[in-house]
Protein backbone atom coordinates (compact mmCIF):
# COMPACT_ATOMS: atom_id res chain seq x y z
CA UNK A 1 0.00 0.00 0.00
CA UNK A 2 2.91 2.85 0.99
CA UNK A 3 4.26 1.88 -2.29
CA UNK A 4 1.15 3.54 -4.24
CA UNK A 5 1.24 6.56 -1.49
CA UNK A 6 4.87 7.50 -3.08
CA UNK A 7 3.86 6.64 -6.42
CA UNK A 8 0.79 9.20 -5.93
CA UNK A 9 3.62 11.45 -4.23
CA UNK A 10 6.04 11.09 -7.20
CA UNK A 11 3.45 11.71 -9.90
CA UNK A 12 2.10 15.28 -8.14
CA UNK A 13 5.09 15.83 -7.43
CA UNK A 14 6.84 16.06 -11.07
CA UNK A 15 3.14 17.40 -12.57
CA UNK A 16 3.41 20.34 -9.65
CA UNK A 17 7.01 21.37 -10.74
CA UNK A 18 6.33 20.82 -14.40
CA UNK A 19 2.66 22.25 -15.33
CA UNK A 20 4.07 26.12 -15.80
CA UNK A 21 6.51 24.93 -18.46
CA UNK A 22 4.35 22.53 -20.76
CA UNK A 23 1.49 19.96 -20.81
CA UNK A 24 1.49 17.72 -18.42
CA UNK A 25 -0.28 14.25 -18.77
CA UNK A 26 -0.13 12.13 -15.71
CA UNK A 27 -1.35 9.38 -16.35
CA UNK A 28 -1.39 8.83 -19.71
CA UNK A 29 -2.71 5.71 -21.53
CA UNK A 30 -0.59 4.07 -24.59
CA UNK A 31 -1.87 1.66 -27.12
CA UNK A 32 -1.51 -1.78 -27.43
CA UNK A 33 -1.88 -3.50 -24.00
CA UNK A 34 -3.27 -1.20 -21.74
CA UNK A 35 -0.09 0.72 -20.01
CA UNK A 36 0.00 3.95 -18.62
CA UNK A 37 2.59 6.47 -18.63
CA UNK A 38 3.01 7.54 -15.39
CA UNK A 39 4.42 11.48 -16.18
CA UNK A 40 4.44 12.45 -20.18
CA UNK A 41 5.37 16.18 -20.35
CA UNK A 42 5.25 18.00 -23.73
CA UNK A 43 7.35 21.47 -23.03
CA UNK A 44 5.87 24.95 -24.09
CA UNK A 45 8.03 26.39 -27.04
CA UNK A 46 10.85 28.40 -25.48
CA UNK A 47 10.83 27.43 -21.91
CA UNK A 48 14.26 26.19 -21.39
CA UNK A 49 15.90 29.07 -19.85
CA UNK A 50 12.32 29.31 -17.43
CA UNK A 51 13.24 25.38 -16.53
CA UNK A 52 16.95 26.00 -15.22
CA UNK A 53 15.37 27.27 -11.90
CA UNK A 54 14.45 23.29 -11.51
CA UNK A 55 18.14 22.51 -12.03
CA UNK A 56 18.85 18.49 -13.47
CA UNK A 57 15.12 17.96 -13.63
CA UNK A 58 14.61 21.13 -15.85
CA UNK A 59 17.30 19.49 -18.21
CA UNK A 60 15.85 17.08 -18.54
CA UNK A 61 12.43 18.08 -19.07
CA UNK A 62 13.97 20.33 -21.92
CA UNK A 63 12.52 18.50 -24.68
CA UNK A 64 9.40 15.85 -24.90
CA UNK A 65 10.12 13.37 -21.79
CA UNK A 66 8.03 10.22 -20.37
CA UNK A 67 9.67 10.51 -16.41
CA UNK A 68 9.02 6.95 -14.66
CA UNK A 69 9.49 7.09 -11.13
CA UNK A 70 9.82 4.46 -8.76
CA UNK A 71 9.66 4.10 -5.14
CA UNK A 72 11.57 0.41 -5.11
CA UNK A 73 14.34 -0.26 -7.22
CA UNK A 74 13.59 -0.55 -10.71
CA UNK A 75 13.83 -4.42 -11.63
CA UNK A 76 14.87 -5.50 -15.65
CA UNK A 77 11.14 -6.27 -15.75
CA UNK A 78 9.93 -3.04 -14.81
CA UNK A 79 12.27 -1.21 -17.01
CA UNK A 80 11.81 -3.27 -20.10
CA UNK A 81 7.83 -2.13 -19.65
CA UNK A 82 8.95 1.41 -19.61
CA UNK A 83 10.54 0.84 -23.23
CA UNK A 84 7.81 -0.62 -24.65
CA UNK A 85 5.67 2.31 -23.78
CA UNK A 86 8.00 4.29 -25.59
CA UNK A 87 8.08 2.73 -28.27
CA UNK A 88 4.37 2.46 -28.44
CA UNK A 89 4.58 6.60 -28.52
CA UNK A 90 6.88 6.15 -30.88
CA UNK A 91 5.20 4.12 -33.47
CA UNK A 92 1.89 6.42 -33.04
CA UNK A 93 3.71 9.25 -33.83
CA UNK A 94 5.23 7.20 -36.55
CA UNK A 95 1.52 6.17 -37.79
CA UNK A 96 0.35 9.83 -37.55
CA UNK A 97 3.27 10.89 -39.83
CA UNK A 98 2.70 7.90 -42.22
CA UNK A 99 -1.23 9.19 -42.34
CA UNK A 100 -0.16 12.99 -43.44
CA UNK A 101 2.67 11.42 -45.61
CA UNK A 102 5.12 13.73 -43.76
CA UNK A 103 8.61 12.57 -42.05
CA UNK A 104 8.74 12.10 -38.07
CA UNK A 105 10.32 14.65 -36.39
CA UNK A 106 12.90 13.49 -34.07
CA UNK A 107 13.17 15.76 -31.60
CA UNK A 108 9.09 15.07 -31.02
CA UNK A 109 9.60 11.88 -29.95
CA UNK A 110 10.06 12.12 -26.16
CA UNK A 111 13.52 10.63 -24.15
CA UNK A 112 12.34 8.59 -21.72
CA UNK A 113 13.41 8.87 -18.09
CA UNK A 114 13.57 6.09 -15.59
CA UNK A 115 13.48 7.37 -12.24
CA UNK A 116 14.90 4.81 -9.35
CA UNK A 117 16.45 5.12 -5.82
CA UNK A 118 19.11 2.35 -7.08
CA UNK A 119 20.37 0.24 -9.72
CA UNK A 120 23.07 -2.78 -9.20
CA UNK A 121 25.82 -3.07 -12.16
CA UNK A 122 24.70 -5.98 -13.76
CA UNK A 123 21.11 -4.32 -14.25
CA UNK A 124 22.87 -1.08 -15.72
CA UNK A 125 25.54 -3.30 -17.59
CA UNK A 126 22.64 -5.65 -18.89
CA UNK A 127 20.78 -3.11 -20.56
CA UNK A 128 23.70 -1.50 -21.89
CA UNK A 129 23.23 1.88 -19.95
CA UNK A 130 27.02 3.93 -19.80
CA UNK A 131 27.41 7.55 -18.17
CA UNK A 132 27.90 10.16 -20.46
CA UNK A 133 30.68 12.97 -20.08
CA UNK A 134 28.57 15.67 -20.27
CA UNK A 135 26.05 14.70 -17.81
CA UNK A 136 26.54 14.09 -13.75
CA UNK A 137 27.37 10.57 -12.46
CA UNK A 138 24.11 8.94 -11.09
CA UNK A 139 22.73 8.87 -15.22
CA UNK A 140 23.09 6.07 -17.76
CA UNK A 141 22.40 5.92 -21.29
CA UNK A 142 20.79 3.28 -23.01
CA UNK A 143 22.24 2.82 -26.93
CA UNK A 144 20.51 6.28 -28.72
CA UNK A 145 18.14 5.16 -30.71
CA UNK A 146 16.59 3.98 -27.40
CA UNK A 147 16.53 7.64 -26.42
CA UNK A 148 16.29 6.15 -22.59
CA UNK A 149 18.35 7.08 -19.65
CA UNK A 150 18.10 5.43 -15.98
CA UNK A 151 18.75 7.89 -13.33
CA UNK A 152 19.65 6.49 -10.24
CA UNK A 153 18.83 8.77 -7.72
CA UNK A 154 20.77 7.88 -5.33
CA UNK A 155 24.60 8.04 -7.17
CA UNK A 156 23.55 11.78 -7.89
CA UNK A 157 25.92 14.33 -6.10
CA UNK A 158 24.14 16.15 -3.34
CA UNK A 159 24.29 19.18 -5.23
CA UNK A 160 21.31 22.22 -5.56
CA UNK A 161 21.23 21.10 -9.05
CA UNK A 162 19.99 17.94 -8.35
CA UNK A 163 18.04 18.74 -5.18
CA UNK A 164 14.51 18.58 -7.06
CA UNK A 165 15.38 15.00 -8.20
CA UNK A 166 16.59 13.61 -4.68
CA UNK A 167 13.55 14.29 -3.22
CA UNK A 168 12.09 11.38 -4.99
CA UNK A 169 14.79 9.57 -3.43
CA UNK A 170 14.45 7.43 -0.05
CA UNK A 171 16.13 7.03 3.56
CA UNK A 172 18.82 9.40 4.12
CA UNK A 173 19.02 10.75 0.55
CA UNK A 174 15.37 11.62 0.84
CA UNK A 175 15.65 12.49 4.42
CA UNK A 176 19.02 14.97 3.11
CA UNK A 177 16.81 16.73 0.25
CA UNK A 178 13.86 17.32 2.58
CA UNK A 179 16.01 19.10 4.83
CA UNK A 180 17.51 21.12 1.97
CA UNK A 181 14.43 22.06 0.46
CA UNK A 182 13.33 23.23 3.84
CA UNK A 183 16.38 25.51 4.23
CA UNK A 184 15.61 27.60 1.00
CA UNK A 185 13.90 31.04 1.45
CA UNK A 186 9.83 30.91 1.65
CA UNK A 187 9.94 33.27 -1.58
CA UNK A 188 11.83 30.24 -3.34
CA UNK A 189 9.66 29.09 -6.14
CA UNK A 190 7.87 26.13 -5.68
CA UNK A 191 8.90 25.97 -1.95
CA UNK A 192 4.87 26.29 -0.26
CA UNK A 193 3.63 23.63 -2.79
CA UNK A 194 6.34 21.45 -2.24
CA UNK A 195 5.39 22.05 1.76
CA UNK A 196 1.67 21.12 1.21
CA UNK A 197 2.59 18.21 -0.99
CA UNK A 198 4.98 16.90 1.48
CA UNK A 199 2.05 17.61 4.23
CA UNK A 200 -0.08 15.68 1.86
CA UNK A 201 2.68 12.51 1.76
CA UNK A 202 3.04 12.60 5.73
CA UNK A 203 -0.77 12.53 6.01
CA UNK A 204 -1.45 9.44 3.70
CA UNK A 205 1.58 7.77 5.36
CA UNK A 206 -0.19 8.30 8.79
CA UNK A 207 -3.24 6.86 8.45
CA UNK A 208 -1.75 3.94 6.26
CA UNK A 209 -1.90 1.14 8.54
CA UNK A 210 1.09 -0.78 6.92
CA UNK A 211 3.46 1.85 7.01
CA UNK A 212 7.02 0.31 6.83
CA UNK A 213 9.77 1.56 9.61
CA UNK A 214 10.93 3.66 6.51
CA UNK A 215 7.94 5.48 6.39
CA UNK A 216 7.49 5.90 9.85
CA UNK A 217 10.69 7.58 10.37
CA UNK A 218 9.66 10.11 7.40
CA UNK A 219 6.47 10.85 8.94
CA UNK A 220 8.56 11.88 12.32
CA UNK A 221 10.50 13.99 10.07
CA UNK A 222 7.44 15.77 8.36
CA UNK A 223 5.17 16.12 11.20
CA UNK A 224 6.58 19.41 12.41
CA UNK A 225 6.82 21.08 9.07
CA UNK A 226 2.91 22.23 9.00
CA UNK A 227 2.49 23.09 12.57
CA UNK A 228 5.42 25.10 12.27
CA UNK A 229 4.66 26.44 8.38
CA UNK A 230 1.09 27.32 10.11
CA UNK A 231 2.51 29.22 12.97
CA UNK A 232 4.59 30.99 10.72
CA UNK A 233 1.72 32.07 8.25
CA UNK A 234 -0.20 33.20 11.72
CA UNK A 235 2.50 35.28 12.65
CA UNK A 236 3.44 37.07 9.65
CA UNK A 237 -0.11 37.83 8.93
CA UNK A 238 0.07 39.48 12.59
CA UNK A 239 3.28 41.23 11.71
CA UNK A 240 2.14 42.83 8.18
CA UNK A 241 -1.76 43.99 10.15
CA UNK A 242 0.21 45.87 12.62
CA UNK A 243 3.04 47.39 10.21
CA UNK A 244 -0.47 48.61 8.15
CA UNK A 245 -2.54 49.81 11.36
CA UNK A 246 0.33 51.27 13.23
CA UNK A 247 -0.55 54.89 12.36
CA UNK A 248 -4.31 54.00 13.46
CA UNK A 249 -3.15 52.86 16.89
CA UNK A 250 -2.14 50.18 18.41
CA UNK A 251 -5.74 48.55 18.65
CA UNK A 252 -6.56 48.95 15.18
CA UNK A 253 -3.28 47.60 13.99
CA UNK A 254 -3.72 44.37 16.30
CA UNK A 255 -7.15 44.09 15.18
CA UNK A 256 -6.22 44.33 11.72
CA UNK A 257 -2.75 41.80 12.57
CA UNK A 258 -5.22 39.06 13.72
CA UNK A 259 -7.42 39.68 11.00
CA UNK A 260 -4.54 39.12 8.26
CA UNK A 261 -2.97 36.33 10.05
CA UNK A 262 -6.43 34.20 10.05
CA UNK A 263 -6.34 34.46 5.99
CA UNK A 264 -2.74 32.97 6.19
CA UNK A 265 -4.58 30.59 8.03
CA UNK A 266 -7.62 30.21 6.18
CA UNK A 267 -5.87 30.14 2.63
CA UNK A 268 -3.10 27.45 4.12
CA UNK A 269 -6.15 24.74 5.06
CA UNK A 270 -8.33 25.50 2.04
CA UNK A 271 -5.19 24.96 -0.39
CA UNK A 272 -4.55 21.63 1.63
CA UNK A 273 -8.14 20.65 1.79
CA UNK A 274 -8.17 21.11 -2.12
CA UNK A 275 -4.90 18.84 -2.79
CA UNK A 276 -6.37 16.11 -0.59
CA UNK A 277 -9.75 15.84 -1.47
CA UNK A 278 -9.98 17.74 -5.19
CA UNK A 279 -12.22 21.06 -5.32
CA UNK A 280 -14.72 21.40 -2.09
CA UNK A 281 -17.57 23.12 -2.30
CA UNK A 282 -18.41 26.74 -2.13
CA UNK A 283 -20.94 26.27 1.16
CA UNK A 284 -17.78 24.38 2.92
CA UNK A 285 -15.49 27.51 1.68
CA UNK A 286 -18.19 30.28 3.39
CA UNK A 287 -17.94 28.32 6.60
CA UNK A 288 -13.93 27.94 6.68
CA UNK A 289 -13.97 31.77 6.34
CA UNK A 290 -16.58 32.80 8.84
CA UNK A 291 -14.01 30.38 11.68
CA UNK A 292 -12.25 32.47 14.23
CA UNK A 293 -8.53 32.55 14.21
CA UNK A 294 -8.66 30.23 17.62
CA UNK A 295 -11.05 27.71 15.35
CA UNK A 296 -8.65 27.68 12.42
CA UNK A 297 -5.91 26.87 14.18
CA UNK A 298 -7.71 23.17 15.67
CA UNK A 299 -9.59 22.96 12.33
CA UNK A 300 -5.54 22.89 11.02
CA UNK A 301 -4.47 20.53 13.05
CA UNK A 302 -7.85 18.39 13.49
CA UNK A 303 -7.96 18.11 9.78
CA UNK A 304 -4.36 15.70 9.71
CA UNK A 305 -6.70 12.99 10.71
CA UNK A 306 -9.62 14.06 7.92
CA UNK A 307 -9.69 10.53 6.00
CA UNK A 308 -12.92 12.42 3.37
CA UNK A 309 -15.00 15.48 2.78
CA UNK A 310 -17.69 13.89 4.89
CA UNK A 311 -15.01 14.14 8.15
CA UNK A 312 -14.73 18.20 7.58
CA UNK A 313 -18.27 18.22 7.63
CA UNK A 314 -19.08 16.76 10.74
CA UNK A 315 -16.36 19.16 12.15
CA UNK A 316 -17.68 22.26 10.96
CA UNK A 317 -21.11 20.75 11.81
CA UNK A 318 -20.05 20.37 15.14
CA UNK A 319 -18.43 23.70 15.71
CA UNK A 320 -21.44 25.63 14.28
CA UNK A 321 -23.91 23.86 17.51
CA UNK A 322 -21.02 24.82 19.89
CA UNK A 323 -21.02 28.10 18.85
CA UNK A 324 -24.91 28.65 18.37
CA UNK A 325 -25.47 26.79 22.03
CA UNK A 326 -22.33 29.57 23.87
CA UNK A 327 -24.58 32.40 22.41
Amino acid sequence: MTRFIHDQFSKDYLEELLKNYGEVQAPSRVAGEVREIDVLFLPFPNQSANLEVLGLLGRLASTPAIFEPFRNPASKEEITDCLLKLLEVKGALQRKANRNKTQIIEEEIPKLWILTPTASTTLLSGFGAVEKTDYCPGIYFLADYLRTAIVVIHQLPRTPETLWLRVLGRGTVQKQAIDELISLPENYPFYQVMLELLYNLQQNLRINQNSEPEDRELIMRLAPLYQQDRERAIQEGIERGLQRGIERGIEKGLEQGLEQGAQREQKLILRLLNRRFGEISLSLIEQIKKLSIEQLETLGEALLDFKEVADLVTWLNQKEETTNESK
